[in-house]
């Protein structure tokens, strides 16, 4: 995945670029680089590393003009190298891409036959030369465009510059996404909106198998076919504001203080307290669920952890069958699906390719899809038969945190509406769960506010090479989250496990220098939960215990206790995730990795 930005208006490009690059840092930051009109000429500049490098190589040699494009790339074919960044030139031609040309090795192949020279291992490079053929053969920027995207096979979203017009760049885009601001006497282009938020909130959002040609007055929208697409701009409500660190040190951080607040964001409007009930968007009213027989979650990475979650919130309430799926493996075992199947695909981008590939793959056999995801309008939100946005605000450290929380959140409330219609969830049930769930906010706040203690426990075991997280029942899936996430920033290896089957080989592991975080809440599996903690302790693991029962028998085996306050079962995955993301959020500092960037990884992955 890569960041893309492009700017057409009477005001120099460079600043606007880089200001929208950084929006979009985490996308991508093994390479940086621009590309700017100057006397009917195209400059090109580019860097290897973060885009810091790119902007302090700008500040000694300034690259002026206008139109514009940039890019921040996390790569998928090539090295981290100059050579390797974008944009990429072909003749008069300069392009940034983002995505996977599948067929790109036979295109290439073609074009070096055709006497076309490549100087990069990129896939990217042979959409260029695509491109630049047809503008040689005497098409227009955008006609050439649309005939060179039909031979590419993969996922893209691309914007072109060409120095036979000046006064323009074109986007195209087929499973990628992009986004186009509309401004006064000036348009930008951009892989997602908050590169955009400074400059307007008003927005069009390209389609698979569509081209947008810019100028400064005028947006035109084509098919590939060059049939012409009307659409109205949509307007975007959130502040730039929410996209900065507001004085903390990190995204992360912040987005980890944010959790009340967009728990809150994510339940406002949909329940109904007297009632015991749960009122969901649009055409999740009432009814919508009736002839549901099964359900099937999929997702990638925290929002997997989020559908184990999810599974037994609606074979709870709902008395569902729920089967629990990997994006990346749904579609290769041929998935048994029918229109009484509700498919709930859960992803924070919206755009996550494996996850999009399932809604496909279920739209093709006629079964509804539900999408649980935070980036409204997004791809996977648009194909879905039903959509309950998180409304999480824009999550800009890589490690996802208020995502995962909020997920849950809407997982809670749509297994309670799944229960009351199917009759699973009485009123004075509904009530309750209901009236928890108002209170969650305020317990969520709670846990953070015990963050300097946990700051303590992270600098005594921040130098451990291993870590065990346990977990029993629907606390599994946290065992899981808490360990992907030290794993992520910290780079510490971290295993999850289900705590019963710790003796089925883990254990060998275990030793005085390992610590091991037991997730151990006051449920209905807490003896068995505290049988599995003394197996812990009696081969000299340092045990971190994170419960919301802090008692003796803890205390006596464990060396930290971190407490969180209690709400009923189904809720406590949330509250018991805030210490485990403080956790590895201050290792992470301690150790001194990049937490908001970690290496080798992007926020979403569009490519699969």
């Amino acid at each position: 995945m890569c960041g893309i930005v492009g700017y057409v208006g009477p005001r120099e490009a460079s600043p606007i670029l880089i200001a929208g690059l950084r929006k979009l840092e985490y996308r991508g930051y093994d390479s940086a680089g621009l590309a700017a009109f100057a006397n009917h000429h195209v400059e090109v500049r580019r860097c290897v590393g973060k885009l810091d490098n790119l902007a302090g190589s700008l500040r000694e040699q300034p690259l002026t003009g206008t139109p514009g494009i940039g890019h921040t790339r996390w790569a998928t074919h090539g090295r981290p190298s100059e050579q390797n960044a974008h944009p990429h030139r072909a003749g008069k031609v300069v392009l940034i891409h983002n995505g996977i040309i599948e067929n790109y090795l036979e295109l290439r192949a073609a074009l070096e036959r055709r006497g076309r020279r490549m100087l990069s291992e990129t896939d990217t490079e042979v959409i260029s030369h695509l491109i630049d053929e047809q503008v040689q053969a005497g098409f227009g920027l955008a006609d050439a465009t649309r005939r060179a995207v039909k031979a590419l096979e993969g996922s893209y979203a691309i914007v072109v510059l060409s120095e036979t017009e000046p006064d323009r760049m074109v986007a195209a885009k087929s499973a990628t996404p992009i986004v186009i601001g509309l401004g006064d006497g000036e348009n930008f282009v951009a892989s997602d909106i908050p590169a955009l938020l400074e400059h307007t909130r008003r927005v069009l959002f390209l389609e698979d198998g569509e081209v947008a040609e810019l100028t400064a007055g005028r947006v035109v929208i084509t098919t590939f076919d060059g049939e012409p697409v009307t659409r109205a701009p949509r307007v975007v409500t959130w502040d730039p504001v929410t996209a900065q660190k507001g004085g903390f040190k990190h995204f992360l951080l912040k987005e980890i203080h944010e959790q009340p607040q967009a728990i809150i964001d994510t339940m406002r409007g949909r329940i109904l307290q007297e009632a015991g009930d749960v009122q969901l968007d649009g055409d999740l009213a009432a009814g919508w669920a009736k002839s549901i027989r099964r359900a099937v979650l999929v997702a990638c990475g925290t929002a997997w952890h989020a559908c184990l979650v999810g599974k037994f919130l609606i074979e709870r309430l709902a008395g569902l069958p729920c089967e629990v799926d990997y994006g990346s493996e749904f579609r290769y075992r041929d998935p048994l699906l029918d229109p009484q199947t509700l498919l709930v695909v859960v992803s924070q981008s919206g755009e996550t390719a494996d996850t999009l590939a399932a809604v496909e793959t279920a739209r093709e056999r006629g079964t509804p899809v539900l999408a649980v995801c935070n980036v409204v309008d997004s791809s996977i939100a648009r194909r879905a038969t039903h959509v309950l946005y998180t409304h999480a605000g824009p999550e800009i450290s890589v490690a996802s945190t208020k995502a995962f929380t909020t997920q849950l959140t809407a997982l809670y409330l749509l297994a309670l509406q799944l229960g009351r219609e199917r009759g699973r969830v009485t009123p004075d049930q509904g009530r309750r769960l209901v009236a928890d769930l108002v209170t969650l906010p305020t317990l969520v706040k709670e846990a953070l506010g015990r963050e300097r203690l946990i700051e303590r426990v992270a600098k005594k075991y921040g130098k451990a090479s291993d870590v065990l997280y346990l977990g029993r029942g629907i606390n599994y899936p946290v065992a899981l989250e808490g360990a992907l996430k030290l794993k992520e920033i910290s780079y510490i290896h971290a295993e999850g496990y289900p705590a019963g089957e710790m003796k089925h080989g883990p254990i060998a592991l275990i030793n005085e220098e390992m610590p091991v975080v037991v997730i151990i809440p006051h449920d209905a599996v807490f003896q068995k939960s505290l049988s599995n903690l003394k197996e812990v302790e009696s081969r000299g693991g340092r045990i971190i215990v994170v419960t919301d029962a802090p008692s003796p028998e803890l205390e006596d085996v464990a060396w930290e206790v971190l407490a969180v306050p209690r709400t009923n079962e189904l809720l406590t995955p949330i509250v018991l995730t805030v210490p485990l993301q403080l956790l590895a959020y201050h290792v992470a500092v301690y150790r001194g990795t990049d937490v908001d960037q970690p290496r080798n990884l992007a926020k979403s992955v569009t490519v699969e």
